[in-house]
């Protein structure tokens, strides 16, 4: 398959005209996370998905042809969420002081966490998704970048996003911080926290010149 196509296929998703169906997709949809998370892509099955879900099997199959195709309607809820959270921070974010932009950048990692390890899980576990990683880097960052540019006065573009491109990678340490322990995962937070907000006040006073 190529790159056109791969991408066609992850932009597809069921949009069911009836509020009964929207429902019942939401619900598919919520049975397949569980499920993926539970037992990984591979070992995952219609059958179940169906089950947990409570739908009949030929119901599941007339919204989502393949387990492929629910796996990519799974990622693009994924993505939307993310730039919907992100396009939501950049609006906020003149209001912000550098401390409060550290911690809402912290926040929105956080609460990414369960749906960002499913969307690795899936995007591993499938072959020919290179791209499709390629896309959620480079979408994540173009927004990261856009709230820098808002946040900063004069910084310029290339700077937004190579900065975008280390936040994002600083951000990343949220997943290893929560597989510790509360007290620990605490402590790691806070300085991360505290190194995005070194990062960001730098910037401004480099931006300032």
């Amino acid at each position: 398959m190529n790159t056109t196509a791969r991408i066609s296929t992850f932009t597809a998703i069921p949009e069911p005209k009836r509020e009964r169906g929207r429902q019942r997709v939401a619900a598919i949809m919520d049975a397949a996370v569980e499920v993926f998370s539970e037992k990984g892509y591979d070992a995952a099955t219609m059958t179940e998905i169906a089950a947990r879900s409570s739908t009949a099997i030929g119901s599941l199959y007339r919204f989502f042809p393949s387990k492929e195709a629910l796996a990519q309607a799974l990622l693009r809820r994924y993505a939307q969420h993310v730039s919907a959270s992100l396009s939501e921070l950049a609006e906020q974010v003149e209001r912000l002081s550098m401390d409060g932009l550290a911690g809402a950048l912290v926040d929105f990692m956080q609460a990414l966490q369960s749906q960002r390890r499913l969307a690795v899980a899936l995007i591993d576990a499938r072959a020919g998704n290179d791209d499709l990683r390629k896309r959620f880097r480079t979408e994540a960052r173009a927004g990261v970048a856009r709230i820098l540019q808002r946040a900063i006065d004069g910084i310029a573009p290339a700077k937004a996003n190579a900065m975008a491109a280390v936040l994002l990678h600083l951000l990343k340490g949220i997943a290893v911080a929560a597989d510790e322990t509360p007290a620990m995962q605490a402590v790691l937070t806070g300085e991360i926290r505290e190194l995005v907000r070194l990062y960001l006040v730098a910037a401004r006073r480099e931006a300032r010149g």
